[in-house]
């Protein structure tokens, strides 16, 4: 073969390296969090729905159940941002189930989290207050009411419901979920799964 001239098999074996090379960096969940936070540095977020798979003070009484899928996210939250947790409950047992449910999923153990920043209350009006006393750059709920009556006071808000809200304030955004709105497919989950 003349110089200068290459087989198809050096062409190839050149444009997969090429290929390889200068493939897309997938950002990071680290990036994608701050990204989506916008840099926001303090966070609040409501349990039920969100955070436990159970959506009512009622189901807390018998127990308590950390969502496998958001850990990911919520890790990486408390990563870069002042997190704290919050949900209306009925009586001290539910309190308890909750504590020990965020710490047997190693919530406290491997981030940032300390159970002194899970917060209950008696009413929903009690986590309002709540939210509104630690100011923070987004507030994480389902409640569409206490979204609304937050909007004028909190920067940002994620409005986590299966059925999608249109928000009047570009402030408030929805989710079907809080890894879904950090982009977080069950594909993603596995292959992050994989690479750790």
């Amino acid at each position: 073969m003349p110089s200068g001239v290459y087989s198809s098999s050096e062409d190839l074996r050149a444009q997969n390296t090429f290929d390889e090379f200068f493939q897309p960096v997938k950002p990071t969940l680290g990036q994608i969090v701050r990204q989506k936070l916008n840099e926001g540095r303090k966070v609040t977020c409501r349990l039920l729905g969100v955070i436990l798979e159970e959506s009512s003070p009622e189901e807390l009484q018998t127990k308590a159940t950390v969502r496998p899928s958001v850990l990911d996210v919520l890790l990486e939250i408390t990563k870069f941002c002042d997190l704290y947790l919050m949900e209306r409950v009925i009586d001290d047992e539910s309190e308890k189930n909750v504590l020990l449910a965020l710490e047997n999923a190693g919530i406290f153990t491997s981030g940032g989290l300390v159970k002194d920043k899970v917060l209950f209350c008696s009413t929903e009006n009690g986590r309002t207050s709540f939210v509104r006393q630690l100011e923070p750059d987004w507030h994480i709920d389902t409640n569409p009411e206490i979204v609304s009556q937050l909007a004028r006071f909190i920067k940002y808000q994620l409005h986590v419901s299966p059925v999608k809200t249109e928000w009047t304030t570009g402030k408030v955004l929805s989710s079907p979920s809080l890894e879904k709105f950090f982009g977080i497919t069950i594909r993603e989950k596995i292959y992050l799964f994989q690479n750790l």
